[in-house]
């Protein structure tokens, strides 16, 4: 079974060998008793790669931007997916379903690769050392908040004394 596939393999041959005699997508999912959903995405790519649907793939194949906007573009003109599925040999018509969308979301940068990854963090620039008049200053602020604090301590046992 495909990663992915709600569908068995006896599932997908027996789908492959009805869309051969004639059947139509909705038809074989009814007959089979699965989603329609998966048997047509199968349908799709049967009609694109006739019986080697069944067959595979190693690997994912990376498409340029130049065919990913070429065949957007002609799929948003009005031209059929299956056929621009078959001219570019894409796995599957739902490729260009998929490239539309972001095209359409985002525009051409849609379909622009994208690198591998998590992103890299920039590393944070090193803190400038503040000037001596403000470290004083600070430096001073806390002395003098000391001295209260110890003077307030002191007036409180110098009260309970009494």
């Amino acid at each position: 079974m495909l990663k992915g596939s709600s569908l068995s393999e006896e599932q997908r041959e027996a789908a492959v060998a009805l869309f051969e005699i004639g059947w139509g997508a909705r038809a074989v999912a009814k007959r089979l008793g699965v989603g329609t959903k998966a048997v047509l995405r199968l349908y799709d790519r049967w009609r694109v790669r006739g019986d080697t649907a069944l067959v595979t793939k190693p690997g994912n194949r990376v498409y340029s931007f130049e065919i990913k906007l070429n065949a957007v573009q002609r799929y948003i003109s009005g031209e059929n997916r299956i056929a621009l599925a078959k001219e570019f040999e894409l796995s599957s018509p739902h490729l260009i379903t998929v490239w539309a969308g972001h095209y359409r979301a985002q525009g051409e940068e849609g379909l622009r690769p994208k690198p591998k990854g998590r992103p890299r963090t920039k590393p944070e620039a090193p803190a400038q050392p503040e000037p001596e008049l403000q470290r004083l200053r600070r430096e001073n602020e806390r002395l003098r908040a000391e001295v209260a604090f110890l003077g307030k301590v002191r007036a409180l046992g110098d009260g309970e004394q009494r």
